[in-house]
């Protein structure tokens, strides 16, 4: 690849991007949003944290080391999970999760 067709492809999806996050600020500023659209955009940031933890917890390769690596991490976030549903605190939450996952290592 030429250092012009390089700048050509990453010069069109800067320019996207660009395009993607700076006109919805433009075209909406000062406008509001009906609640119906506000109640939908309120679930993204669950969905995109929900993707993130699935695509750490679960891959096609999770058993590939045996059963117990596979399911440490699974073991470890349902410790967690009981913690937050318990305390509501991100901080014991963090503390909850790695001891659980440090002591799941050591089994």
């Amino acid at each position: 690849m030429s250092t012009t067709d390089f700048l050509v492809i990453w010069l069109s999806c800067f320019g996207f991007i660009l395009a993607c996050r700076v006109l919805p600020v433009l075209v909406l500023q000062g406008r509001s949003l009906s609640p119906r659209v506000e109640e939908a955009l309120s679930y993204i940031p669950t969905a995109v944290f929900a993707a993130l933890v699935a695509n750490d917890l679960i891959g096609p390769d999770m058993f590939s080391q045996g059963v117990w690596s596979g399911l440490m991490p699974l073991l470890a976030s349902a410790v967690t999970l009981l913690i937050a549903r318990k305390t509501h605190s991100m901080l014991w939450c963090c503390v909850g999760g790695i001891a659980a996952y440090l002591v799941l290592s050591l089994i």
